[in-house]
């Protein structure tokens, strides 16, 4: 005779229901508030030249919060940020980073690639990683320590982190600071030199400061409406 197939045993308890009301704004003060914030949003620029001015790590500590904010799979907030202003440590980083950027450019990278790339101005040269008070290492765990030493898998973990470092961007913005999105391929020493485990990826590498009193920055023209967005 066949046994009644056992029940799964949940490895993590349920959470808890708490009721959800937040504030409902009028759409006319609701409109006014996007309105002023994508005002603001659109100001923001990628930034190449940093001031060497402090930043406090208040400042860091609460984007990073922030950041933490965003919905992931499973809610397993499938994150981790390394903030460093040790100055040799930033070194180390920059130098490495250098050493894939230059054979980016030399070698690996397409020619329409590297036209792409040319109305901007970028090239192999990173000072804004020694010259930015702060380097966030945002990394993308695929797994992490669950209830009793298991090991939970994360779900959706790239889309989860992306999300999480768009919070991050705007975060910084609405607070004066610049940043840039720096992904140098590959990252892995990235991990080495932060001393994260294997299951840690490093998914972007952000300078983080004040722009130079002499930063400029390309004068971009964001699409329209019409043409990112359609109404059904």
């Amino acid at each position: 005779m066949n046994s009644a197939p056992r029940e799964r045993q949940p490895s993590v308890m349920p959470l808890a229901q708490i009721p959800y009301q937040p504030t409902r704004i009028p759409p006319d003060d609701a409109l006014g508030i996007l309105r002023a914030d994508r005002i603001h949003a659109e100001r923001r620029r990628s930034v190449r030249r940093f001031s060497e001015d402090p930043v406090p790590r208040t400042l860091i500590e609460e984007a990073i919060r922030l950041a933490g904010t965003a919905p992931s799979g499973a809610h397993r907030e499938p994150w981790f940020f390394c903030a460093i202003s040790d100055p040799d440590m930033k070194r180390r980083i920059r130098e490495a980073a250098e050493r894939e950027e230059r054979e980016f450019y030399d070698r690996r990278a397409t020619p329409d690639w590297l036209e792409a790339l040319e109305p901007l101005g970028t090239d192999f040269v990173k000072t804004h990683l020694t010259d930015a008070p702060w380097l966030l290492v945002v990394f993308r765990r695929d797994a992490q320590s669950g209830p009793n030493g298991s090991r939970l898998k994360s779900y959706y973990a790239q889309e989860s982190v992306g999300i999480a470092v768009g919070f991050l961007i705007h975060a910084l913005h609405r607070a004066g600071l610049a940043t840039l999105t720096h992904t140098p391929a590959p990252m892995t020493f990235l991990r080495e030199i932060c001393g994260r485990p294997i299951e840690d990826k490093p998914f972007v590498l952000m300078p983080i400061g004040y722009p130079h009193p002499d930063a400029t920055v390309p004068d971009l023209r964001r699409k329209s409406l019409d043409q990112v967005a359609s109404f059904e």
